[in-house]
């Protein structure tokens, strides 16, 4: 009975109540698909961090703390094989080179290989094989010489990763001798029990700002989603309260809305990861921590992509469920459309307590910590809205000069909460441009004053031995350079500019000089800090993107949903001789004077929250970002509004408007 009768109101609103409905339909989808885009990228960086796991191998429980030969001997029965790790270069690209020898014949191979590589030979990643046949031998190809075969998707951490896995003896140099380990050199050698790993520090870091970056999205969408339940509120709820008035319980009542909201919710939310999963391939081409992604990585599994088609829905429906309070109590007040009460200063001092408490929130805390306080300030800042455009409502009634901006007024004043979700979307995203803006990180400094320079760190007492075979393979390789010792280093400085293929000469002859090091210049040695700031730098990008999607996506269906609300309003103003000109002016200063104010203020907030994790200051590319935001919002929201306009235009032409 209540979903018949659902039904037959909702086919019963006509056109424009119909319109309604494709609004909210509209709303939910795009919420939804950009709660999965949220939630895959954190799936992703797992799998990520996941398939790169076995390049950070664990070493034997005993290994590190055996302090006798009897505990050696007891780590060495449990080790099946020693892993070491470096990088190399070629056209500036990082190859990670991952250096393996077997202790047992029965040691399992590392992902990706049908077998453990045997002493000597060389596996590579099917785009690092395919650039050693494009390029002469002498720049990549004899640096691996028996290529064995291609590394498959296992392996990799991304399509195009560029990785050599070299198998060795156990005894051999470059298995026993002294590396460093950091994250530019790479891992020294260690005994382990399997290749299974953990994910390594930089895909750690990764995670971490990817959880950040999703409580950045994530809060506006479901801000924004729970506002869908409340589109076209005002006709609901007259509708609701007459039908109350004459005898419906009010059990009747929120079944109805419930299975409305959920009806339109369920229909949005598979449209949206319809949407989504077309917009995979896209998506796939940004490139972060290296390259791009895998489609796989990015598709979130069965149980996931349900899990959001059932809560999307459930958001929905207690959302508008809780907003059937006055229908349900005073439906009489509804049909009179009295000014409900006004709200409480409550909401803002929540807002300013948890600014107060968010230094030391984030202060030497875990990331979760740190993620839920960001969450805090965003819902805080959602609750305080209302109120303050209810309190911008009367100051610009009070000061109103002219009779559109006395409605415009008026009209804060009788439903702030409608005004509030029109400009909510902008004023989140203003927290997130004042949040990511400041902290958009520019380049780093001390670029190369002249021709890159290419360093080994020769053993101890090996110095000038090493360095007279470095201009012995220079020379044959035919590339000038002047080659010196800087205390234990060797250095060899070409006189002037290398191209790429003489400098891909140069690596190649000097490879293998120093067991188990790799000849780097600076650039290389900056590479990996330059690639963390270049993929902050595009995650502010995307997060910003999201943000403005979705506040332009807001903007322009709460505005049509605001004027099918007030359509009888409109109309009969209308009838009445206001011009359609003032009530369009009306209708902009309603989201313009507060989209102003309450976009300025969420800037400030995201600011100050920023500033916990600001090191070395405020950057001028920060700045810059976060001005060009601003414009690019503002523009977006007044154009997605002014969308409205010819649907103003239609409804007050209607020469008898009535209420549904």
């Amino acid at each position: 009975m209540n979903l018949d009768l659902t039904w037959r109101l909702l086919k019963g609103g006509g056109r424009k109540g119909l319109l309604g409905v494709w609004l909210t339909l509209g709303a939910v989808a795009v919420s939804t698909a950009l709660l999965l885009f949220a939630v895959a990228a954190n799936l992703a960086f797992d799998a990520r961090a996941e398939r790169g796991a076995w390049r950070n191998p664990v070493p034997v429980a005993k290994d590190a703390a055996a302090k006798d030969a009897a505990a050696k001997d007891a780590a060495a029965k449990d080790a099946v094989a020693i892993e070491a790790s470096r990088f190399d270069y070629v056209r500036d690209r990082a190859i990670t080179v991952v250096d393996l020898a077997a202790l047992r014949p029965d040691a399992a191979p590392p992902p990706g290989l049908p077998r453990f590589p045997k002493p000597g030979e060389t596996w590579l990643s099917p785009a690092l094989a395919e650039l050693a046949r494009e390029l002469p031998p002498a720049e990549l190809g004899d640096r691996y010489p028996r290529p064995a075969g291609v590394l498959g998707d296992e392996a990799l951490v991304y399509p195009g990763e560029l990785v050599a896995v070299v198998g060795h003896a156990p005894d051999a140099s470059a298995m026993t001798a002294e590396r460093s380990d950091d994250w530019i050199m790479g891992k020294p050698p260690v005994r382990v029990a399997s290749l299974a790993g953990t994910p390594s520090e930089d895909a750690e870091a990764y995670k971490v700002l990817a959880v950040i970056a999703s409580v950045l999205m994530v809060v506006p969408l479901l801000v924004f989603g729970g506002a869908a339940a409340r589109l076209t509120v005002a006709r609901r709820d007259r509708r609701l309260a007459a039908l109350r008035l004459v005898g419906a319980t009010p059990g009747q009542v929120v079944r109805m809305t419930v299975a409305e909201a959920v009806l339109v919710a369920l229909a949005g939310a598979l449209v949206g990861a319809v949407a989504f999963a077309l917009a995979v391939p896209l998506l796939t081409r940004i490139e972060i921590q290296g390259g791009a992604w895998f489609a796989g990585d990015l598709f979130p599994g069965l149980a996931v992509l349900a899990g959001v088609l059932v809560a999307v829905p459930l958001l929905v429906g207690l959302s508008a469920v809780a907003g059937l309070r006055r229908v349900v109590v005073s439906p009489l007040g509804v049909a009179k459309r009295e000014t409900p009460p006004g709200m409480r200063f409550v909401r803002v001092l929540a807002l300013l307590a948890v600014l107060a408490a968010f230094p030391m929130l984030t202060q030497g805390t875990s990331v979760t910590i740190a993620a839920v306080a960001l969450g805090l300030a965003f819902l805080c800042l959602n609750l305080a809205g209302p109120w303050v455009v209810g309190l911008i409502g009367r100051i610009t009634a009070g000061t109103a000069r002219g009779p559109a901006r006395l409605l415009a007024g008026r009209r804060l004043v009788d439903d702030p909460r409608s005004a509030w979700r029109t400009v909510s979307g902008v004023a989140l995203t203003g927290f997130v441009a004042g949040f990511l803006g400041l902290l958009s990180p520019g380049a780093l400094a001390g670029h190369d004053a002249g021709p890159p320079q290419l360093r080994v760190l020769a053993p101890a007492g090996q110095a000038e031995q090493v360095a007279g075979q470095a201009r012995e393979r220079l020379a044959a390789a035919k590339v000038p350079a002047v080659v010196t010792v800087v205390k234990r280093t060797v250095v060899a400085a070409p006189p002037g500019p290398l191209d790429a293929a003489a400098m891909d000469r140069a690596r190649t002859a000097l490879a293998g000089l120093v067991p188990g090091r790799t000849p780097t210049t600076e650039a290389d040695e900056r590479g990996f800090g330059d690639q963390l700031l270049a993929d902050v730098r595009v995650g502010t990008i995307v997060v910003l993107s999201v943000s403005f999607l979705v506040a332009i996506a807001s903007a322009g269906i709460t505005a049509a949903s605001s004027v099918l609300d007030r359509r009888q309003t409109y109309g009969l103003l209308r009838l009445a001789g206001t011009p359609l000109e003032v009530l369009d002016r009306a209708r902009r200063a309603e989201t313009l004077i507060p989209l102003g104010v309450m976009g300025g203020g969420a800037i400030l907030v995201g600011a100050f929250c920023a500033m916990p994790f600001m090191i070395g200051g405020v950057s001028v590319a920060g700045v810059v970002t976060l001005v060009v935001c601003v414009v690019l919002g503002f523009a977006g929201v007044i154009g997605a509004g002014a969308l409205s306009r010819p649907l103003l235009r239609s409804v007050t032409a209607d020469p008898a408007p009535r209420p549904d």
